[in-house]
């Protein structure tokens, strides 16, 4: 021991002699450990503790025993403010690092949650300890008690940094997080994602419920925000229903979406509210990563921010990462809304019209009104874009009415066997006048009622209200058929069922996609749907069906109505009725033996990186495993590549197939989901280092110069992608 203390002081000036300095130091410190007002402490340098005055560990409530040879940064962490204030820089990372450490704010952590009520906080100051040697033997330091002082504190910037709602961090203490992982960004190029999102349909709730309901809501959205974060990152809430949450250290876009798409998920279940009523919301995440997609507070938020709007227009209920190639979305939905006028006033609306078929006979008994907008300038324009933009505007209404009364003349032209399907979205189920708008289209037409369909999601049932109940009664006294659409993809569709007059189930394409998978249960699903509507007395319909071995499965399953590309795509009015004039409306399948669901057609320009060169090719189809690459020629198999996808995507890739005009290659590592149906890199460059080796700003589009082509030679022979047929 008195070596040990003689290792914590310093020399004295005057000689003294050893008996009597000796004692000194020990009667001094024991002196000062008694006090209370401070402690020494010692690390061994393996970094853990090795000396802890008696009072301290009482202190905490511990026997030495408990303490001495644990690692110190298992006993103390820092706290989530003081380490904002030290870059993002834990205590464990300083102590490694062997900084100094300064008055830090520490909390007894040993087997004491930060939940905990009571809890414990020290003021921290020590330094690293080298021998005679210059090797690294410890920390010594000094200890005091701020707990009392540290909790008013921490009450105060609860009140200055806190949403009162909900207890999450409000955006003022947000912003400081990003701050200081922007500043350990900027020294240690640790990198940090940040996402945006809000609550879909949450204004209705506010609208139907009550703003007490929607506060009620928000509070169980952050809880369940809690319990999916976890110490993963930091939520705030920025108002309103807009949260933001940050993940410190993570660039895996692959683990990245898999949160986002759990986060939905989770946040999409209903939430029970008082009175025994219920609501139902869902969410839109976009995801930016730094230093990729920006390297300041305002750039990385608004990069979030677009991402965001991205995954609002795609049709909601999905995430996004962020891409350069995306607009400002906010103004582009105000753009597309106004486009969207004009086309319902120009007649640039269509309808078209998607067989289901009999499996048994291969007769058609109903067909699917699918709306479509051809743009004079835009083109094709997906409803999963144009149809969110309207649901937000009064818009829906209009365009429902349209579709409703040209679906209803459209049928009226055809056999009394065959029904016409139209869907009907929860804001139009909304409007009590949704009821009358039907019996005038069915009045003007001449249809009868029973051969119109109206397709509904799960989304209508916002709180089951009196409301619902009695819109379910007015329009099944119209003697119209009603359809639960996408069924299976909700989360109490079975309550549903209890009460809402439902006619036929519609299978969600996304189990089909899968139910020839033998490590998934899609097929048990459809079985127990099929199951289950059967003993309902419903029909249920199967969509989504492109190939055999699916049709097969779905077959097997007890399914008799069957809706997807392997019967036929979406027809035009003069096509359905040319079929019908040719006699009976028989449709075979035809399609592929297997479905492929990762492969998909493209056309984009990328780069190929052999050894030192650059060469610009052509990406023609794409999937998680690999790509088809057209504009090289001379290529081995068994070349590794590097594949320039852009935005600092850089697949590792080898060669597994040739052919005349390129060639087709496995990745390394595989491509994971981009959020909107695409497909991207798991990690990414970053910009700076592309910046450095010379590659274009688009992929596929270097010069002379670009990617130092200048400065090496060519092995393979570049075909140039304009003599590439598109």
């Amino acid at each position: 021991m008195k070596g040990f203390l003689q290792g914590l002081t310093s020399k004295p000036e005057k000689a003294i002699p050893v008996a009597s300095g000796d004692a000194l130091r020990l009667r001094i410190l024991d002196e000062f450990d008694k006090a209370g007002v401070g402690w020494i402490w010692a690390t061994d340098a393996a970094g853990k503790l090795i000396y802890l005055a008696d009072q301290a560990t009482e202190k905490l409530g511990r026997t030495t025993g408990d303490l001495m040879d644990r690692p110190f940064d298992e006993i103390f962490e820092l706290d989530e403010i003081n380490e904002s204030d030290n870059n993002g820089r834990s205590l464990k990372f300083q102590l490694k690092a062997r900084n100094k450490i300064r008055d830090q704010i520490v909390r007894f952590a040993l087997d004491n949650p930060r939940e905990n009520i009571r809890q414990t906080w020290w003021s921290l100051s020590g330094h690293p300890v080298r021998d005679d040697e210059g090797e690294f033997i410890g920390y010594r330091g000094a200890a005091h008690d701020v707990t009392r002082e540290y909790e008013r504190k921490l009450i105060d910037s609860k009140l200055a940094d806190y949403d009162s709602l909900t207890s999450l961090a409000n955006r003022h203490h947000m912003e400081r997080q990003i701050d200081a992982r922007i500043a350990a960004l900027k020294t240690s190029n640790r990198s940090f994602a940040l996402m945006m999102m809000d609550l879909d349909k949450f204004k209705r709730v506010n609208d139907t419920l009550g703003h007490q309901a929607g506060d009620a809501l928000l509070i169980e959205v952050a809880e369940r925000l809690r319990s999916i974060v976890g110490d993963r990152g930091h939520i705030a809430r920025l108002g309103g229903d807009e949260f933001q949450v940050l993940i410190p250290d993570e660039d895996d876009r692959g683990k990245l979406g898999e949160l986002a798409d759990k986060i939905i998920q989770i946040l999409s279940q209903p939430y029970p509210l008082e009175d025994s009523k219920r609501a139902i919301i869902g969410a839109s995440v976009g995801i930016a990563v730094a230093p990729f997609d920006g390297e300041e507070r305002e750039n990385i938020i608004r990069s979030a921010d677009l991402a965001l709007y991205a995954a609002k227009n795609g049709g909601r209920g999905q995430f996004r990462f962020y891409a350069a190639d995306l607009k400002n979305e906010e103004q582009e939905r105000e753009n597309l809304l106004d486009d969207l006028r004009i086309a319902l006033e120009a007649d640039q609306l269509r309808l078209e019209y998607q067989p289901v078929v009999s499996i048994k006979s291969g007769a058609v008994v109903c067909l699917e009104a699918l709306m479509r907008w051809e743009h004079p300038e835009r083109g094709e324009v997906s409803p999963s874009s144009f149809i969110p933009v309207a649901e937000e505007s009064d818009l829906i209404n209009n365009l429902g009415e349209w579709a409703l009364r040209t679906a209803c003349e459209t049928a009226a032209e055809w056999p009394n066997s065959v029904r016409i399907a139209v869907n009907v979205s929860a804001v139009q189920f909304a409007n009590p006048g949704l009821p009358a708008v039907v019996a005038n289209a069915l009045a003007h037409s001449g249809l009868a009622p029973d051969r119109l369909e109206l397709e509904l999601t799960e989304s209508i049932f916002v709180g089951d209200s009196i409301e619902t109940e009695q819109m379910f009664a007015n329009l099944k006294k119209l003697g119209v058929r009603l359809a639960l659409d996408d069924f299976g993809t909700g989360y109490s569709s079975l309550s549903y069922l209890r009460s809402a007059p439902f006619d036929k189930i519609k299978v969600d394409k996304s189990f089909v996609e899968s139910c020839t998978q033998k490590d998934k249960n899609s097929a048990k699903i459809i079985a127990a749907i099929v199951g289950l509507s059967s003993a309902l007395n419903m029909e249920t319909t199967v969509e989504g069906v492109e190939a055999f071995d699916q049709l097969e499965v779905v077959k097997s399953k007890g399914a008799k109505l069957v809706q997807g590309f392997i019967y036929s795509r979406p027809l035009l009015r003069e096509e359905v009725l040319e079929r019908i004039k040719q006699g009976d409306f028989v449709i075979e399948p035809d399609g592929p033996d297997k479905y492929r669901p990762d492969r998909r057609t493209v056309f984009r320009r990328i780069g190929v990186i052999h050894e030192d060169y650059y060469y610009n090719a052509v990406m023609r189809n794409l999937s998680r495993n690999g790509a088809g690459i057209e504009g090289i020629v001379g290529v081995d198999i068994g070349t590794e590549v590097v594949l320039d996808l852009g935005e600092g995507q850089l697949a590792v890739s080898k060669v597994i197939h040739t052919q005349e005009t390129g060639f087709g290659v496995e990745f390394e590592t595989q491509l994971t989901s981009d959020g909107s149906g695409g497909l991207c890199t798991r990690h990414r460059v970053p910009p700076y280092t592309i910046a450095a080796a010379g590659l274009p700003q688009k992929p596929g589009t270097a010069g002379p110069t670009d990617g130092k082509r200048n400065e090496s030679k060519p092995k393979f022979l570049e075909i140039a992608p304009s003599s590439i047929t598109a």
